[in-house]
């Protein structure tokens, strides 16, 4: 499993930088740089009226890929060590993006 690094503080899932989900998903198909990624997982917590307390924050997740052009993908899943999604002040998905993204 990967570690995940989140610094979108307006995702629903974020609790200190961290996911508080077992899976995401990055999207981005045709990707060929990072600001064509997305985290598909994101959902918005408007005004910061929910705060999850059911789950806390995963240190490693699964983190399945759609950017297939990417060095780390293998079978639509993230083999990197570490990533981290950015994009602080999202308030879609397409507001994210992985920044690990490379390209092949």
């Amino acid at each position: 499993m990967t570690r995940l690094d989140c610094t979108v503080t307006t995702c629903l899932h974020n609790s200190d930088e961290r996911c508080c989900k077992q899976a995401i998903i990055v999207d981005g198909s045709d990707a060929k740089d990072t600001y064509e990624t997305c985290c598909g997982s994101f959902d918005e917590n408007r005004e910061g009226a929910f705060k999850n307390v059911f789950r806390t924050p995963e240190n490693r997740l699964e983190i399945d890929c759609e950017a297939v052009n990417c060095v780390y993908n293998r079978d639509r899943h993230c083999e990197a060590e570490r990533i981290g999604i950015i994009g602080d002040g999202a308030s879609e998905a397409g507001h994210t993006e992985c920044a690990t993204f490379l390209m092949r």
